[in-house]
């Protein structure tokens, strides 16, 4: 199966958070006309998409910065600050309840 990938790029504090999303993950793909998001949207832009995630499957996605990382699941968001491990561990808990494959929420490279 092929898939569209659509990066994204959002900017914070004059650094980019970058993130890819799965276009076939979305139930409305709307929310990403016009993605320009500043620094007090960023959560914001977070929750909007985590509504916008397909409800038949199980699909996230992310975008981070140096400093944070958001990752978005139905109904629910991380914003893990990057320096800590335990945060990376609650997601992948969190993401491993809903089925998903336990090396597809190896944070570890991430932490910073």
């Amino acid at each position: 199966m092929d898939y569209f990938y659509r990066i994204i790029f959002l900017k914070y504090i004059n650094k980019n958070f970058k993130g890819i999303i799965i276009e076939e993950s979305l139930a409305n793909i709307d929310i990403l006309k016009g993605v320009n998001i500043t620094e007090n949207q960023a959560e914001e832009f977070a929750n909007q998409l985590s509504k916008s995630l397909d409800q038949e499957h199980v699909w996230y996605a992310d975008f981070k910065n140096e400093i944070f990382h958001y990752i978005i699941f139905r109904d629910k968001v991380f914003k893990v600050d990057r320096t800590k491990k335990s945060q990376y561990d609650e997601v992948a808990k969190y993401g491993i309840s809903l089925g998903i494959p336990a090396q597809q929420l190896d944070y570890s490279s991430q932490v910073k």
